[in-house]
């Protein structure tokens, strides 16, 4: 029996890998406590992903575990043992914001969650490969010191910079501002690191852009195009924060990125990273996101502006994937930016629709 330990199961990511690797014949084991009603309130919940996942997959197992409880993720490792394959670890406390309000909390699931599976992987399953969900925000602020020009709709960089096709793994994570959340996912993301160089085991960080996709519970303070597409139907507003609402994201569908688990559990290596996001291929400011939502749903969308930028938050990001892409030719996107959009518009009104 192969086995696929999830973490975040009922997250966008984590529900996308149960679907993706429940196909490809896997045991799911999955692990969510659904801290991310706690995080962002009931609205957030990704209660209705896990009656989806109970559903769907015939192999599919549920564990409600905290991740920063040893003693009860042990006997899931203690369980499976060397039945288990690859570890898929994507539950986290995902906000800026939120990190500076509970930072102990924060902090104890980014890093001591890591921690703890990083070394239940080593006791009881040391071949298998280990896969975290990194951000591009252990960058910390650093991209927002490249000299971006002011266009129309969105701040870019010049098409002869070195960075124009998108950030690589070279920039720095150091002398920079993070946030606490950034600075809880650099932790999390260098052990990953050093479990892969320093005992040889089979790691990878994708350090994500914005992730997106139907299966997202977008609140307010995490999940930028679902929550977007959420207040262009119901037409709560929206709350711009900073930048002139120019600021560029590029995103990456859930299935794209998965897809890019699955190409490296093929090929794994030791102490990995990788950038992952939508790059040239899928990107947008938050103007353009506004207007596309607009199109889509027919109406215009009530928008508020607020001056101050969010700590830590990026001005200009597109992540270069070209290092991938090299050690990985066969893979490629699937779901362009509008297909995004199409998505998201029709999930987001289907579970509104439900709620009523």
């Amino acid at each position: 029996m192969k086995v696929s330990i999830i973490t975040g199961s009922c997250g966008l990511i984590g529900s996308e890998s149960s679907y993706f690797f429940h196909d490809k014949g896997f045991f799911i084991v999955g692990i969510d406590n659904d801290m991310r009603s706690y995080f962002f309130g009931k609205e957030a919940s990704t209660s209705w992903n896990l009656e989806n996942l109970k559903r769907d997959l015939k192999n599919y197992q549920h564990h409600n575990i905290d991740i920063r409880d040893y003693v009860e993720l042990e006997k899931i490792f203690k369980e499976y043992n060397d039945d288990i394959k690859v570890i898929i670890h994507t539950a986290a406390q995902p906000s800026h914001d939120w990190a500076a309000k509970e930072p102990f909390t924060d902090f104890t699931i980014n890093a001591n969650g890591t921690l703890n599976l990083l070394e239940l992987t080593r006791k009881y399953c040391p071949n298998a490969v280990f896969i975290f969900t990194s951000t591009n925000k252990v960058y910390g602020d650093n991209p927002n010191k490249l000299p971006l020009v002011e266009l129309e709709t969105r701040w870019e960089v010049e098409e002869s910079h070195r960075y124009y096709n998108g950030i690589d793994e070279s920039m720095s994570i150091d002398y920079c501002l993070h946030s606490l959340f950034g600075a809880s996912k650099v932790a999390s993301d260098i052990l990953v690191q050093e479990y892969g160089r320093y005992f040889g085991m089979k790691t990878v960080c994708f350090r994500g852009g914005c992730l997106t996709g139907p299966k997202h519970s977008g609140a307010m303070l995490h999940g930028f195009l679902a929550y977007l597409m959420k207040c262009a139907i119901t037409g709560e507003n929206y709350t711009i924060f900073g930048y002139k609402g120019k600021q560029v994201r590029d995103n990456i569908h859930s299935w794209d990125l998965v897809n890019m688990f699955w190409h490296f559990y093929n090929n794994p290596r030791c102490g990995e990273v990788y950038n992952a996001g939508g790059s040239r291929f899928s990107n947008c400011s938050v103007l353009e996101a506004i207007k596309k939502c607009e199109e889509i749903t027919g109406k215009k969308m009530n928008v508020s502006y607020v001056e101050k930028n969010r700590i830590g938050d990026h001005i200009w990001w597109i992540s270069d994937v070209s290092k991938f892409k090299r050690d990985y030719p066969d893979w490629d996107y699937k779901y362009t930016l509008d297909d995004i959009f199409e998505q998201l518009f029709i999930a987001v009104k289907s579970r509104l629709k439900k709620k009523d």
